[in-house]
């Protein structure tokens, strides 16, 4: 069975967080993956997710954490109510030099909040009385502030989305840390994924070749082909356009750069080339994806 990975450029008009519930029509009715992060909080009815290698039920007050390119399926019964949350990497960890393939080879401790996604497996989770209350205060919060998108909504939005998380990471801490202390040793795979990832972060400004990532990875780039379309769905071509155009799209919403240095940046030599490219991509041009999402402040 052929398993489709959506991109954010075909799932949101902000490419860096967005919010929907149950009265928004379902998104995707097969088994699938994406490149950005998900979380369902179940408010009312009980529904079946498949996650990974698991099955799971949600019960009212669950919540569900879903990786960057997990296959997954969720439920939708008739009376359902819940909140499905998306953003992207640099949104909760802006500070995180990473890649969404790289990480389950992250400490905890360098980014406590991924916990809940790594470790979703293997267990579940599910707040209740006070703690399922602030979690649903903070999907609400974010619902309004996703809908209004004023000056300082990111950052509210932000604040909730790790209240939502840092509620199950208290709630569960104890057996989040036994876990990560069991994984502490990762696989040749894992290892794979973040010497590769790490070689496309470091030269994505410059000429960048199956070879010289298989290299760089320790593995044969027939391998290494074959680990990234199994891991992603992708080819190894599609996921170096797929960062050099998150690399774009991320400096013409955070910074003041010009558009022909935002492209030498994300590796395309030619101005004109990129804007093309970009266009094709998120179906909008440089210029008008910035007018959309960049601060007002730096517009």
């Amino acid at each position: 069975m052929l398993i489709r990975t959506y991109s954010t450029a075909e799932r949101a008009k902000y490419g860096d967080f967005w919010i929907r519930n149950e009265t928004r029509a379902p998104l995707s009715g097969q088994v699938h993956r994406h490149e950005f992060f998900q979380i369902q909080l179940n408010v009312e009815g009980r529904t079946r997710h498949y996650i990974g290698s698991t099955e799971r039920w949600l019960e009212p007050g669950s919540i569900a954490f879903v990786l960057p390119y997990r296959v997954h399926l969720g439920g939708r019964p008739a009376g359902s109510r819940f909140y499905v949350i998306n953003f992207e990497l640099h949104f909760l960890f802006p500070d995180l030099e990473a890649d969404p393939l790289e990480l389950e080879t992250i400490p905890l401790q360098r980014a406590p909040a991924l916990a809940p996604f790594l470790f979703q497996e293997f267990m579940d989770f599910r707040l209740e009385a006070a703690d399922f209350d602030v979690a649903l205060r903070a999907c609400e919060k974010m619902m309004e502030e996703h809908a209004r998108r004023a000056l300082f909504s990111l950052e509210i939005i932000r604040a909730n989305l790790l209240q939502l998380i840092g509620t199950v990471c208290e709630r569960y801490e104890r057996e989040l840390l036994a876990l990560a202390t069991a994984h502490a040793q990762r696989g040749h795979r894992a290892d794979s994924l973040s010497r590769v990832t790490r070689y496309l972060r470091e030269n994505l400004a410059g000429r960048i070749t199956l070879g010289d990532a298989a290299r760089a990875a320790n593995v044969s780039p027939n391998y290494l082909t074959n680990l990234l379309k199994r891991e992603t769905g992708k080819t190894f071509t599609e996921i170096v356009t797929s960062r050099r155009m998150e690399k774009a799209r991320e400096l013409l919403a955070y910074t003041t750069l010009r558009v022909s240095e935002i492209a030498q940046s994300a590796g395309f030599k030619d101005e004109a080339y990129f804007t093309r490219r970009f266009r094709q991509y998120f179906r909008v041009s440089p210029l008008a994806y910035r007018s959309i999402t960049a601060p007002a402040a730096l517009r």
